[in-house]
């Protein structure tokens, strides 16, 4: 029996300090979704999270774009993520692109986005998806499905009124209109904007301040921010008097307070 090829690389991972890095390399293909790229990508996140030395995560691209979402080669053929009938295709969707937004909300760290260059698509999703996002001067955003006669099938919809707000969201998805980086900082769709050959390291440089912080209590602060926004106020309540318990008793408090 001949052995099956090695599956190509289009995700890298590396640790550096207290940072985790994840780079979708794929710029021959301006970062576009593969199948081997969801999987990988998923791979890198839980990597990361089990990672002792990594207390921050910073996600981007490769080359000159960050993520064109959908491989528009593959949509035109129809194949990988984009055969198959109707039940068919829902099942890829479920089982392959799907699986980055459950991996990435499972994610406990802090996960910083560096936009370094197009957002497209479900590349923007996937931006949206980061806990913060910074975006390079030359950066260009936009969900733009509708252009191609699709819908945001990885939960494109959810995640972007979620980060600009629904009114702002439904305009941007209606018309399929691309953003530039000032009118995406304008928006709040991203953080700060930072020129392009200053972009990885002033996100370093963000990531490195969280990760001096509290492990801990940075990891328990992000998932009472998520769990609350969505939560009733007694739910809120309850779950900040939860995790005050757990934060309080951990060494780290009583190191920093010297005791």
């Amino acid at each position: 029996m001949t052995a099956s090829a090695e599956a190509p690389q289009h995700v890298r991972y590396a640790v550096d300090g207290p940072l985790a890095t994840i780079t979708l390399d794929r710029p021959e293909a301006r970062n576009a979704y593969s199948d081997e790229m969801c999987t990988q990508l998923v791979a890198a996140l839980a990597r990361a999270d089990r990672d002792p030395d990594a207390r921050c995560a910073i996600l981007t691209g490769a080359g000159k774009a960050f993520h064109a979402g959908g491989d528009v080669k593959a949509m035109k053929a129809r194949s990988g993520m984009f055969a198959g009938d109707p039940a068919e295709l829902r099942q890829r969707y479920v089982d392959g692109i799907q699986s980055v937004p459950r991996a990435i909300a499972q994610f406990q760290k802090p996960l910083l986005c560096a936009i370094n260059g197009s957002a497209i698509g479900a590349g923007l999703d996937l931006a949206c998806m980061c806990d913060l996002r910074f975006a390079a001067r030359s950066a260009t955003m936009g969900s733009t499905f509708v252009r191609v006669g699709l819908v945001p099938g990885d939960g494109g919809a959810f995640f972007l009124a979620r980060t600009v707000g629904f009114p702002r969201a439904l305009e941007l998805m209606l018309n399929g209109r691309v953003l530039d980086a000032d009118e995406a900082l304008r928006i709040g769709l991203v953080h700060e904007v930072f020129d392009d050959d200053a972009l990885q390291d002033k996100v370093v440089e963000r990531a490195l301040s969280i990760a001096a912080l509290p492990p801990v209590a940075v990891q328990l602060t992000k998932r009472a921010a998520y769990r609350s926004w969505q939560a009733d106020q007694a739910t809120a309540l309850e779950l900040a008097a939860t995790y005050q318990g757990i934060a309080q008793n951990h060494p780290d408090h009583r190191r920093v307070l010297g005791g």
